[in-house]
């Protein structure tokens, strides 16, 4: 039996279609679109032809960055009928490239014309892609190639030494290029091109959370039915309001499934449990298996491998629960929109895969459970909008975002009791520290990770050889990218000193300071 997705429909809103070539900053430009209350969607170039223009029929188009090189004999096109769907269409970096050469401009290589970083933007005349931007604006460019001659109809609207056609465009059809990448923060009006972006396009933006609210239960209890629901609870800001959505729309037909599975943080399971049965009322099943998550990961290193592992795990325990419930049919999750993105691959979608995911995918047929993932269109910060809009507590809301396989990838290496048990004090000492000095707002995700190595200390008289530790603290708006979070040198040497007499086998402290690119907010 074929069920509706228990998402709100897309067809109730206007929609704006980025056609993805695989920039690791797509995501951004959906998100700079979200904050301004038009819903989008990023599809990878391959699967848009004529036949999904037709059925999507966007109100607006953007054409993504990307990696190739527009002269090479098949590089990435979008379908030559973006061009004649008569809205407007909005080329970026590559996307700007790949339109000149399309409409009849030309794009060369190199030739002293790249730019990478922060770069600098002369407006030569006025545009309403640009109104409310200085007459030079910083913004972040690269690009390897560059236009070298303009498609008919267009004309230049401002310049950067590096891309003579920096910021183009054709009026009269509606088609506006840059160069350079508007979404990131390094471009700090960026916002202010695409509000203007979205108001030539006449966007009513409708998206808001309130809205989606309703429609998403409608959506849930279209799909549902009369049948039982079992939520894949971990405590997290997701899950939380995934089950907190589904539940206001079919009451006593959800049941919430927490699992420990002995990879979780300092009286989180009790906390947990706390929460949503005692003061929010919902059925939940606390599923103890410490014992079989920790025999299965013993002597496994390999971060991928752990994943899997426990994302089989947990499909295990969610059959066993459902098979005691009877009439259930249906497996909730907290899945978001990064999470789907991540999980794809670019020959397949739009971005090279960084990680897998245990909670994206689907089930296995032998489940017989399909898939409710209301939140799967989301990104984080309009999930915490809507649990805002659920009444949710703000202090509930406001956690850090804590991954579904739990410590097992911040502990490096092989997984045993004892680390997990070290890692558990470390890391409540280290939110201990941030919630002291009132840091805690400002921070999208903190945490400890005990290093797979030992190390020589001397602690009073005595030799030590214990592990060392690394915390990490990082800002984001969605976690698609972060910046190290600039805790003073007094902080850390205070936190240093905390955890090395409070946490007994630790004896030296790290901290983190790599940004997301180039590495990932979670160890492994």
């Amino acid at each position: 039996m074929q069920h509706p997705p228990a998402t709100p429909d897309p067809s109730d809103h206007e929609r704006l279609l980025i056609v993805d070539f695989g920039s690791q900053v797509t995501q951004l430009i959906a998100r700079r679109l979200r904050e301004l209350s038009v819903y989008c969607e990023i599809h990878p170039f391959q699967k848009v032809d004529a036949a999904f223009l037709r059925a999507f029929a966007p109100k607006a188009v953007i054409l993504s960055g990307g990696p190739a090189s527009v002269p090479d004999a098949g590089s990435p096109r979008p379908p030559a009928e973006v061009f004649g769907l008569g809205v407007p269409v909005l080329g970026i970096c590559y996307g700007q490239q790949v339109m000149q050469h399309m409409l009849g401009g030309e794009v060369r290589r190199g030739e002293g014309t790249a730019e990478f970083g922060r770069a600098y933007v002369e407006r030569s005349r006025p545009l309403p892609l640009t109104d409310g931007w200085d007459d030079r604006e910083q913004v972040w460019m690269s690009h390897g190639d560059h236009v070298a001659a303009l498609a008919p109809g267009f004309e230049v609207f401002g310049t950067s030494p590096g891309a003579p056609y920096a910021i183009t465009a054709d009026t009269d059809r509606g088609f506006y290029a840059v160069q350079f990448h508007p979404e990131v923060h390094h471009t700090p009006k960026g916002r202010t091109l695409y509000e203007n972006f979205v108001k030539a396009a006449g966007f009513a933006r409708d998206w808001t959370m309130g809205a989606y609210r309703e429609q998403a239960i409608e959506a849930i209890r279209a799909q549902v039915g009369d049948a039982k629901v079992i939520c894949a609870l971990s405590g997290g800001v997701d899950s939380s309001v995934a089950a907190a959505l589904i539940h206001e729309a079919v009451g006593d037909q959800l049941t919430c499934v927490f699992v420990d599975h002995g990879l979780l943080r300092k009286d989180e399971g009790k906390e947990v449990v706390a929460m949503f049965r005692d003061h929010m009322n919902l059925q939940v099943i606390h599923a103890r298996e410490e014992d079989r998550f920790l025999g299965e990961l013993e002597g496994v290193s390999d971060p991928e491998t752990k994943r899997k592992i426990i994302g089989r795990l947990f499909i295990d325990v969610f059959q066993e629960q459902a098979d005691r419930i009877e009439g259930a049919k249906f497996l909730a999750q907290g899945t978001l929109y990064p999470d789907v993105i991540e999980s794809v691959s670019f020959s397949g979608g739009p971005s090279v895969t960084i990680k897998s995911h245990h909670n994206v995918g689907g089930l296995p047929e032998k489940m017989g459970l399909t898939l409710v993932e209301p939140l799967r269109e989301l990104f984080k910060d309009e999930v915490r909008a809507l649990g805002r809009e659920l009444g949710l507590p703000a202090h509930f809301i406001g956690r850090h975002p804590f991954p579904g396989p739990g410590l097992a990838i911040r502990c490096p290496g092989e997984i045993t009791r004892e680390k997990l048990d070290i890692l558990r004090e470390a890391d409540a000492v280290f939110i201990d520290q941030i919630r002291r000095h009132g840091l805690y707002d400002d921070i999208w995700q903190a945490f400890a990770a005990i290093l797979p190595v030992r190390t020589v200390g001397v602690m009073g008289d005595g030799r030590t050889y214990d592990w060392a530790c690394a915390i990490r603290a990082v800002t984001s708006v969605d976690g698609m990218t972060a910046d190290v979070y600039p805790f003073s040198h007094e902080f850390l040497l205070e936190t240093s000193t905390r955890m090395i007499n409070e946490v007994r086998g630790i004896n030296r402290v790290t901290y983190d300071i790599t940004s997301k690119p180039p590495g990932t907010i979670e160890w492994e």
